[in-house]
């Protein structure tokens, strides 16, 4: 169980996004510094207690149109090894001390953690209070069982993709779009879905596809 302390971060994890998102191939502002706020979010716990695993979503107000995105983020006590090109940044922590933030697409427990969620082997925690399930992260579970023990990442103007060496997909939008809940959210070919909520300006929750899962020849 992820224990959350509630304590000052220096850089806030805002502004370290704010730093970091313009970069992003999928980002939608324009030249001026984005004007993030949080919308939502989820977390997962990692099994070995060693990694900070937070979904993130936060909205943009900096352009001439409001965008939401999906930001998975992992926490470190130290860097991950082969990393660098993924690092968010790093920020001290009143609790833990110095920790380093990764775009969790590139870390490995992150990863095996959201295939566990897409399979309903994991459970998606509140992001703000310790033990508690968020019963609005919904899972459509794909129920394949792949191996993503070995996986790429490729980012592209909506969103990112993981995929394994037999074709394996989970694809996480970027972006985020309200839209209705249920099956008929699965893109065709695709085998499961995540959705969840999040605030808008107005202070209206909506909700929309946060991950697709597609099937790999050997799945």
């Amino acid at each position: 169980m992820a224990v959350i302390h509630h304590t000052v971060l220096k850089p806030t994890k805002l502004e370290l996004l704010a730093s970091w998102l313009p970069s992003r191939p999928w980002y939608r502002g324009g030249t001026d510094e984005p004007a993030l706020a949080k919308a939502g979010g989820f977390r997962l716990d990692d099994p070995q207690g060693e990694v900070g695993i937070e979904f993130i979503v936060v909205t943009d107000a900096s352009g001439p149109h409001p965008a939401t995105y999906l930001v998975p983020l992992s926490y470190r006590g130290a860097p991950l090894d082969g990393a660098e090109h993924a690092l968010v940044g790093t920020m001290e922590h009143g609790v833990l001390g110095k920790r380093w933030a990764y775009d969790g697409c590139h870390d490995p427990v992150l990863v095996a953690q959201l295939v566990a969620l897409a399979e309903g082997r994991a459970q998606a925690q509140d992001q703000d209070v310790s033990d508690v399930p968020d019963r609005d992260v919904v899972v459509s579970p794909n129920g394949a069982g792949s191996d993503f023990a070995d996986f790429t990442v490729t980012d592209d103007q909506e969103g990112t993709g993981l995929a394994t060496p037999d074709g394996a997909t989970l694809r996480l939008h970027r972006v985020l779009r309200p839209g209705p809940d249920g099956p008929s959210l699965t893109p065709p070919g695709a085998v499961g879905h995540i959705t969840g909520s999040w605030q808008t300006q107005d202070g209206a929750r909506v909700r929309g596809v946060f991950a697709v899962s597609y099937a790999g020849s050997r799945a």
